[in-house]
């Protein structure tokens, strides 16, 4: 478990993290989300001690990581993959992580295989494509068999089976037992892989909840209504307090679509039979992580891109 309590970091006038107090239970994948600049990364390395932060504490089950002389019997973590020597081999690279914190040497082979890395172990990482490094990084993180694992954009140069491979094995740790955090921008591969969500947004708890619950508190659902008389039923429809916007056809060019949000499918369709209107598709569109993200950040997004023109 992993507990940050009233956690700022300040760099001069700028405040990278906010008073932030979080949990992270154990026995669960938990997803940690947020804008570019958001304070996800400076949050990862105060939890390993490598920032000091500016005022509150952060320890894991009970202990600041610092007060662990062998850390990666307990915690494991992956921050930058990138952030290797290259003209090391990836067994001398782990032997090392082993030797300083005694951990059987025998571990290298088998988080070698486990990642899918043994062909390539005695080869220089200098040469290893970004996701073979991605791998090593998460074998460095499993090497010491911890309780505790953190992840920073674990799927950046993965390819699908690649990706499919951590999603399983994320959930299996967690089924053993542990405590799982992973960072990550990929809203899509959140929604296959975390149970819980933190969420934060210049540097403050936008969101602590289930992946479920932060869905649907985000983003309501909508319906897609497809009519020849599109007009005549937006204007039916938004007089009964629902916001009606355009959308592509679903039945063919000749048919105008309109996405409803505030009614329900079954109250649209009570409407359009009251009236005479006929139509041609009625579908629930249940609302996304993504949309719920984007949503409920809108106001917290640090760099922001220009609308193009």
């Amino acid at each position: 478990m992993i507990e940050l309590t009233d956690l700022t970091k300040r760099y001069g006038d700028k405040t990278a993290v906010d008073h932030l107090t979080v949990t992270v239970r154990s026995g669960t994948v938990t997803g940690f989300l947020g804008p570019n600049g958001s304070g996800k990364s400076t949050t990862l390395r105060m939890i390993l001690g490598l920032n000091a932060p500016t005022s509150g504490t952060v320890t894991i089950d009970g202990l600041r990581f610092a007060d662990r002389p062998r850390g990666l019997r307990h915690v494991g973590a992956l921050l930058d993959a990138q952030d290797i020597h290259g003209g090391r081999s990836a067994v001398a690279h782990l032997k090392s992580l082993a030797v300083s914190n005694r951990i059987p040497l025998r571990r290298v082979g088998e988080v070698l295989e486990e990642v899918g890395l043994a062909e390539a172990g005695r080869k220089r990482i200098g040469g290893y494509s970004l996701g073979m490094k991605q791998r090593l990084g998460i074998a460095g993180a499993l090497l010491g068999d911890p309780p505790v694992l953190l992840f920073d954009e674990p799927l950046n140069g993965l390819d699908p089976e690649g990706v499919r491979w951590v999603r399983e094995m994320f959930q299996r740790l967690a089924r053993e037992g542990r405590t799982v955090f992973v960072s990550s921008h990929l809203m899509s591969e959140m929604e296959h892989t975390a149970q819980r969500l933190v969420v934060i947004g210049r540097g403050a708890l936008i969101a602590d909840e289930t992946l479920a619950d932060f869905s649907r508190r985000g983003s309501r659902a909508t319906v897609l209504v497809q009519a020849p008389e599109s007009a005549a039923l937006a204007a039916i429809l938004t007089a009964e307090g629902a916001e009606v916007q355009a959308a592509a056809g679903g039945e063919g060019p000749t048919v105008p679509g309109l996405t409803v949000s505030g009614l329900t499918a079954a109250r649209i369709g009570e409407l359009a039979w009251r009236n005479n209107i006929m139509l041609a598709e009625l579908a629930t569109q249940n609302a996304s992580l993504e949309k719920a993200f984007m949503e409920l950040t809108a106001t917290a997004v640090e760099y922001a891109a220009g609308e193009a023109r």
